[in-house]
C-alpha cells in the first residue's frame, strides 16, 4: 500500500501549523521535514507512522485516508500547548470495503486453519495407541506407584513437587483403579488393572500445563496442591525418615504420632539420633565391617533414612557400664558413651581416614558387650548452650565431640558404595563448625521420667511446606550415579547422541514386546542446533551494525529489534533450562533436556521468521514482497523444513508407538535404515 503524497503532505503541514502558535517555528520546521521526506520516499503506511513518531517529536498522526476510498470528515480541535501532547483524531467513512486499520489488525483465515490443523495433529499423535503396550513402561514404575500411594493415602518422599502425581492418582481413582497394582518393574503385565485412565491423564497434562502462563495463578495453585498433598497423605510410609521429627509427628502410624516421651534425656535412656541437615538420616549401625583398605576393619557406622531397630542407642556414663539407680539427666558438656542396642558395640573413632571424606577420621562400632576403650568417649554440647543446660528431646541441637581427637560426629551426606548398602557416610570432622555435625534426639525411651505429648513439636503448614522443598532439593542433589552405572551427559542431548551403555540401561522404556525407545526427532534436534547457531551469529552481526550506525532505515531497525529481542528471550530460556545441568553431580537422563528443547523449538520459529522478513527488506518494492510470500508458501506447503519434520516423524514413529521384531542393529530389521548413528540401539 502506498500513500498519496500531495493531499497527505498538505494535511500534515496544516496539522503542524495548528500548533505553531504554541510551540513556535520549530513545529512548522517539523512539518516541512516530514513533507520533504514523503515527497522523497515512496513511503509505506508502516514506515510513515514510524518516521512520524520519531521526526515529529511524538506528534501523533495516527489516522489518514487510503486513496479515494477513505474520506476525512473532521479533525478534532488541537487543544494541547505542546507538540508532545497534541492530538489529531480524524474520523473515517468506509466506502464499501473494510477500513485499512481493521484489515491490518485482523488475523488472516489461513493462520487459524493452520492452528486448527496443528491442534488436531497434536491430539491425534498424542492419543494414538495410548493403550499400548499393555505393560509397565519406564517411569510408570515410579509414578504409577505414587498414584497408588495417593489412593491409599500412604505418605512417601519424592524429589519432585506433587501436582503431577496427584493428577495421576486422581485419574486412576476416577477411572476405577483401586491402587493395588505393585508397579515393580518395566514389562510387568497390567492384566485386569485399569491403567488407561492414568495414561490418558499423562497425555492431557502436557496440554494443560502449557495453558498456565501467568505468575500469580501458578503460585497459588502450586501452594494449594501442596496443602492438599499434605492433607491427603496423612499416614506413615517409607518416606517419613527424610523429614524432621516434628514433621513426622503429623503422620498417623508413625512412632511419633500422638506419642508421649520424656522431654529431658537421662542416663539409661534408649534414643535415636537424627542428623539435623535437610533430609538427614538416623545414626545407624549393623553387623557388617568396613572392607579392606577402608581404615580399620571394624563395624560400620552410617546414617540411614528409614526407621529401623539398628538406629537405637543406649546412653551411658563415660566411665562405667552400670546405669545410675536415680534419674540422672544429661547436661551440656557431659562425657558419655553410646552403645548400639543390637550389636552392643560402642560408637568409636580413631585417626584412621574416613572412607570418602579423606580429611575426616573414621567412625566405627567397637568393643564387646558394651566394653571398649577411651576412643568411645564423646562430649555432648548443646548448640548455643551453657553450663547445666539439660539436653531435651527434639528441640536441642546437639554436637558430639570426640574426647581425645577433638573432632565432631558428622554426616557428610556422601553415599557409600554397595558394601555399605548405599547408606551415607558418618565421619569425625576436625572442623568443629561443620553444619552437618548437628543432631537431635527423636525417640527417647525411659520409663522413669514423666512423658509429654509430641504435639508440642508439631509444625504448621508453612513450616511443612518449606521443609518439603528443602528435602526435595537435598534429595535431588543426592541422586548420584550408582557404582558401575553410566549416566547421560548434557553435551549429548542437543545432538541426540547416546552411549551404548546408557541405552541399554535407560532408554528402553518398556519390556521386550512393543518396545518403546526414547529418541528425539533428528530433524527437529539437529535443525534446532543450526538455527540456534544462526541466531547467535545474526544477533552478534546486528548488534555490531547498530553500534556502528551502519543501518539507518527505521523500518528495518524496528523489525530487527522486535524479532531479535523475542529470540533473545527464547535463547535465554534455553540457556537457563540447559546450562545448569553441566554443574550437576546428580544422575542425569535424556529427558532432562525436554524443557530446554521447547525454548529451542520456539527460537527456531522466530529465527526462521526473521530470515523470511529480512530478505525482502533488502530487495526493492514488489519483488521483496513476492519473495517473502513465496518463501512463506514454500514453508507452509511442507516442501522444505516442515516436509522433513513430518516425514522424519513418520519414519521414527514406531519408537514412540511400539516396536516388535529384531533390533535395528540386525540387517533384516525394518528399522535398520533408520539407525543413522551407531549409538542408537533401538
Amino acid at each position: 500500500m502506498r500513500w498519496p503524497s500531495g493531499d497527505l503532505g498538505v494535511y500534515i503541514l496544516q496539522s503542524t501549523v495548528h500548533v505553531t502558535a504554541a510551540t513556535g517555528a520549530a513545529s512548522l520546521k517539523v512539518g516541512e521535514v516530514v513533507l520533504r521526506y514523503l515527497h522523497r520516499q515512496n513511503t509505506s503506511e508502516y514506515q510513515f507512522q514510524l518516521v512520524l513518531r520519531r521526526k515529529c517529536c511524538n506528534l501523533l498522526v495516527l489516522r489518514t485516508y487510503y486513496e479515494h476510498r477513505l474520506s476525512l470528515e473532521m479533525v478534532e480541535e488541537i487543544s494541547s500547548k505542546s507538540v508532545k501532547t497534541a492530538k489529531i483524531v480524524p474520523k473515517f467513512k468506509q466506502t464499501g470495503e473494510t477500513n485499512i486499520m481493521k484489515t491490518v489488525e485482523d488475523k488472516p483465515l489461513i493462520w487459524w486453519l493452520i492452528f486448527i490443523l496443528i491442534l488436531i495433529a497434536t491430539v491425534t499423535t498424542r492419543f494414538y495407541k495410548v493403550t499400548e503396550p499393555d505393560h509397565v513402561c519406564w517411569d510408570e514404575t515410579h509414578f504409577g506407584k505414587m498414584g497408588s500411594w495417593y489412593i491409599n493415602r500412604t505418605f512417601f518422599f519424592d524429589v519432585h513437587p506433587p501436582l503431577g502425581k496427584m493428577l495421576i492418582g486422581l485419574s486412576g481413582y476416577l477411572t476405577g483403579y483401586n491402587g493395588s497394582f505393585p508397579f515393580e518393574k518395566p514389562g510387568d503385565k497390567y492384566e485386569d488393572t485399569k491403567y488407561i485412565g492414568m495414561r490418558v491423564m499423562n497425555a492431557v497434562k502436557h496440554l494443560l500445563a502449557r495453558t498456565l502462563c501467568l505468575i500469580v495463578l501458578p503460585v497459588i495453585v502450586y501452594v494449594l496442591f501442596f496443602y492438599i498433598h499434605l492433607v491427603v497423605l496423612n499416614k506413615s510410609g517409607n518416606g517419613d525418615g527424610f523429614y524432621s521429627s516434628g514433621f513426622q509427628s503429623q503422620l498417623e502410624g508413625n512412632s511419633l504420632h500422638n506419642a508421649t516421651m520424656p522431654r529431658h534425656l537421662a542416663y539409661g535412656a534408649i534414643i535415636t539420633l537424627k542428623n539435623h541437615r535437610t533430609g538427614g538420616g538416623y545414626l545407624h549401625s549393623h553387623w557388617h565391617l568396613y572392607p579392606e583398605g577402608m581404615g580399620a576393619r571394624q563395624q560400620q557406622i552410617t546414617t540411614y533414612s528409614h526407621k529401623d531397630d539398628n538406629n537405637r542407642w543406649l546412653v551411658k556414663k563415660f566411665d562405667t557400664n552400670v546405669l545410675p539407680p536415680d534419674n540422672v539427666l544429661v547436661k551440656h558438656g557431659d562425657l558419655i558413651r553410646l552403645e548400639h542396642i543390637v550389636t552392643r558395640r560402642n560408637l568409636h573413632s580413631h585417626k584412621e581416614v574416613a572412607p570418602i571424606s579423606k580429611k575426616h577420621y573414621q567412625v566405627t562400632g567397637y568393643g564387646e558387650n558394651g566394653t571398649g576403650d577411651a576412643n568411645d568417649v564423646w562430649k555432648v554440647l548443646i548448640v548455643n548452650g551453657k553450663e547445666d543446660d539439660i539436653v531435651e528431646t527434639v528441640t536441642s541441637k546437639l554436637k558430639f565431640v570426640h574426647y581425645l581427637h577433638h573432632c565432631a560426629l558428622t554426616s557428610s551426606g556422601k553415599t557409600l558404595p554397595k558394601w555399605a548398602y548405599s547408606q551415607q557416610e558418618v565421619s569425625c570432622n576436625p572442623n568443629m563448625r561443620d553444619k552437618n555435625s548437628m543432631w537431635n534426639i527423636e525417640d527417647n525411651i525411659f520409663a522413669k521420667l514423666p512423658n509429654v505429648s509430641f504435639q508440642v513439636y508439631a509444625p504448621g503448614f508453612l513450616e511443612r511446606f518449606l521443609e518439603s522443598h528443602a528435602v526435595m532439593l537435598q534429595g535431588n542433589s543426592d541422586l548420584k550415579p550408582k557404582e558401575g552405572e553410566v549416566t547421560s551427559r548434557p553435551w549429548q542431548w542437543p545432538i541426540n547422541y547416546r552411549t551404548h551403555a546408557t541405552e541399554k540401561k535407560g532408554q528402553f522404556f518398556s519390556g521386550s514386546k512393543n518396545r518403546i525407545y526414547l529418541l528425539g526427532n533428528p530433524i527437529i534436534w539437529w535443525g534446532n542446533i543450526v538455527f540456534l547457531i544462526f541466531f547467535s551469529l545474526a544477533y552478534l552481526f546486528a548488534s555490531v551494525q547498530e553500534q556502528r550506525g551502519y543501518l539507518q532505515d527505521p523500518d528495518i531497525l524496528y523489525r530487527r529489534r522486535r524479532t531479535l529481542e523475542a529470540g533473545m528471550w527464547m535463547f535465554t530460556g534455553w540457556l537457563l533450562h540447559y546450562v545448569p545441568f553441566w554443574a550437576m553431580g546428580r544422575i542425569l537422563y535424556f529427558h532432562h533436556y525436554f524443557p530446554a528443547l521447547l525454548f529451542s523449538c520456539m527460537l527456531t520459529g522466530i529465527t526462521l521468521n526473521y530470515i523470511l522478513e529480512t530478505i525482502p527488506m533488502f530487495v526493492p518494492g514488489m519483488i521483496g514482497h513476492t519473495i517473502y510470500h513465496s518463501t512463506v508458501g514454500l514453508v507452509l506447503s511442507g516442501t522444505v523444513y516442515s516436509f522433513l519434520f513430518f516425514f522424519s516423524f513418520y519414519l521414527f514413529s514406531p519408537l514412540a508407538y511400539g516396536m516388535d521384531g529384531p533390533s535395528a542393529s540386525h540387517p533384516e530389521s525394518p528399522l535398520h535404515p533408520l539407525r543413522w548413528m551407531d549409538s542408537w540401539e533401538f
